[in-house]
């Protein structure tokens, strides 16, 4: 279907890929790649929402709003601006490369500009892939309620959910209009974002020799920052247009489409 679309349109494809944490997006994203370079001979980038976290110094500047905001993941943590500028050009025809940041989870933050990846604009395909790819702002009476014991606590005058709120319905919008095909890779429920981001951390710490890897009570902590835009997104997962089931095995169960 993506081949098709690509076929009809003629132009560059943004292919978003969403999911919650440990649902499996980047391993997805990595097998879509390989079957649209191989069956099709496109010319595939992907691209994480990651990435493009702020470096740790801007999220610590973050905090005037709410202290929350020093913890990575949701809307208000990105570099909105470098990645609108960064698909738009990627969308254009004209020659040219860019280089792409790289983020260290290890580290909590951005790299230096020498670990950045360069590419030339010659792609057919954009997959663009993270958590909260495609979400959508709620109704401020909806914010009003604690979702979690972190938004009882630390959040009692609703900054941070109203700053996180208006990040999606604006920055992040523009971002989400650009891609033209999105798939979603919808969980049993929140309690397996828990389970999954468990055994993403016990992998990343394999790989990163141990600095600040997150243990059990630190990762239920860190989801609650995802806990409302991942409820919100699998709620209203009949907006993308393609959906993958998963089962409780983190096996496929079903795939259904707009």
């Amino acid at each position: 279907k993506i081949n098709e679309i690509y076929t009809k349109k003629k132009r560059l494809l943004i292919l978003g890929l969403a999911g919650g944490q440990g649902s499996g997006k980047s391993t997805i994203a990595k097998i879509l790649s390989i079957i649209l370079k191989q069956q099709y001979n496109l010319k595939v980038l992907n691209i994480s929402i990651d990435d493009y976290y702020k470096s740790l110094a801007d999220r610590k500047k973050m905090t005037k709003f709410n202290d929350l905001f020093l913890t990575r993941g949701v809307p208000g943590t990105h570099d909105t601006l470098l990645l609108n500028q960064h698909l738009k050009f990627l969308k254009k025809k004209r020659p040219g490369s860019l280089l792409l940041p790289k983020f260290d989870k290890s580290q909590d933050d951005r790299m230096s500009k020498k670990h950045w990846k360069k590419v030339k604009n010659k792609f057919n395909i954009i997959i663009f892939e993270g958590w909260c790819v495609g979400a959508a702002h709620e109704k401020l009476k909806n914010l009003k309620k604690p979702i979690n014991i972190l938004e009882r606590h630390s959040d009692k005058k609703l900054t941070w959910r109203r700053k996180v709120n208006y990040e999606l319905k604006n920055n992040y919008k523009k971002i989400f209009d650009l891609i033209d095909f999105l798939i979603f890779l919808k969980v049993p429920s929140f309690n397996y974002v828990f389970k999954w981001r468990l055994l993403q951390e016990e992998k990343l710490k394999k790989i990163s020799k141990g600095k600040k890897i997150m243990n059990q009570s630190e990762i239920k902590k860190f989801i609650m920052h995802y806990e409302r835009i991942t409820k919100n997104m699998i709620r209203n997962f009949q907006k993308y247009d393609v959906t993958i089931n998963l089962d409780k095995k983190h096996r496929l169960k079903k795939i259904s489409f707009r």
